[in-house]
């Protein structure tokens, strides 16, 4: 694999897809491969941050919004298909001159559709083969399946980041329905498996150390409304040392509100781990890629799904049913309520995959 040019590219919806591309970026260049990172906005700014040394392309992504009011998600997401589909394409065109350029060897698409191309090894990495659908539409999900399925099959391999068997971490979204032909699954992806800091700490990083670290992500306006809620509610609990991470990387922002509680826009993976690793409980997003970070960590969390991202409520109550992880809704959200009954949920703990399945996989296309 030495010397052979891959494309990496995560979607721009919030910065999870991103953050689970980290451990195969890492993997990839650990083998030889020279990777570059094409991608847009929040995910561009973090794996900028992450790496350096490696070559960014901005991508444009597909820029999609969520409605404030959870009722209107359905009608909303119909509204902008037409703008979804043309960013598809553009990028599926710009794939090809981007395989010109750079002299490409193999993609990885992290859930961007239209990256595949019949010249070069394609990889599709997606978590939720299955489209998980509002109750009063379930009877759209079979259908659903089967078009998805059928986009996936146009790569030459579909990465699951999850177990094959029991126990798993996705449910319905992998398991579901038989998985396409071409899918594989790798186990987990972390950036924090195997995760040894090797920054110093310094004087203001030892602020990191909290009681209760929230994580912020996912897109607007949901992802600032979630934090107006959590930055009142710190009020009832004034005597924890509290963490608020927005999840903006491409952001600043460092401030105190009080003695206790602290924004901060942004941390990278050596600060990040040791803030998760000191808080006594975790505030989050059921993002899957959340999920994976602090499985690998082993830490206790309360999940609040995006209102009206189907994919987040399913995992909230999937984890919240299997007595792993307490779950509650953004507009009941209540802080202290909300820690006292946590405490009876224990989280979970496991390895990840190892980055050799990774390499061994491109490695086989690349033959």
């Amino acid at each position: 694999m030495r010397g052979k040019k891959i494309l990496v590219c995560p979607l721009d919806w919030g910065i999870g897809h991103a953050t689970r591309c980290i451990p195969v970026i890492h993997a990839l260049k650990e083998a030889g491969a020279e990777v570059i990172v094409a991608a847009d906005r929040r995910p561009f700014a973090l794996l900028q941050q992450e790496f350096p040394d490696l070559q960014l392309i901005r991508l444009p992504g597909y820029e999609v919004s969520y409605p404030t009011e959870t009722a209107r998600m359905a009608l909303e997401i119909v509204m902008q298909s037409p703008r979804l589909m043309w960013s598809i394409y553009r990028e599926h065109r710009d794939l090809e001159r981007l395989i010109e350029r750079y002299h490409i060897d193999l993609v990885i698409s992290d859930s961007r559709f239209g990256l595949w191309t019949k010249r070069i090894p394609c990889i599709y990495l997606i978590h939720q083969v299955m489209v998980k659908f509002p109750p009063w539409l379930g009877y759209l999900e079979p259908l659903f399946y089967r078009l998805h399925r059928r986009w996936i099959l146009r790569y030459n391999e579909c990465w699951i980041p999850d177990f094959a068997g029991e126990p798993n971490l996705s449910g319905d979204l992998s398991h579901q329905y038989p998985p396409p032909s071409n899918a594989v699954y790798i186990e987990p992806l972390s950036r924090f498996a195997d995760y040894h800091p090797t920054e110093t700490v310094s004087e203001n990083d030892a602020e990191l150390n909290c009681d209760i670290l929230m994580l912020l992500s996912g897109p607007e306006p949901q992802r600032s409304l979630l934090e107006e809620i959590l930055i009142e509610q710190t009020k009832s609990i004034y005597d924890r040392k509290v963490l608020i991470l927005q999840g903006k990387s491409d952001d600043t922002t460092d401030l105190r509100l009080n003695d206790n509680v602290r924004i901060v826009s942004h941390l990278p993976s050596d600060k990040l781990y040791r803030a998760i690793k000191g808080a006594e409980m975790i505030i989050s997003r059921p993002g899957y890629s959340t999920i994976m970070d602090l499985a690998v960590l082993g830490r206790k969390a309360i999940f609040v799904p995006t209102p009206g991202q189907t994919e987040q409520e399913y995992l909230a109550g999937k984890m919240m049913n299997e007595d792993k992880y307490y779950c509650i809704t953004q507009s009941g959200f209540d802080l202290k309520s909300a820690l006292a009954k946590a405490k009876g949920y224990p989280g979970m703990h496991f390895r990840t995959g190892s980055g050799n399945l990774v390499v061994r996989r491109v490695g086989q296309l690349l033959k």
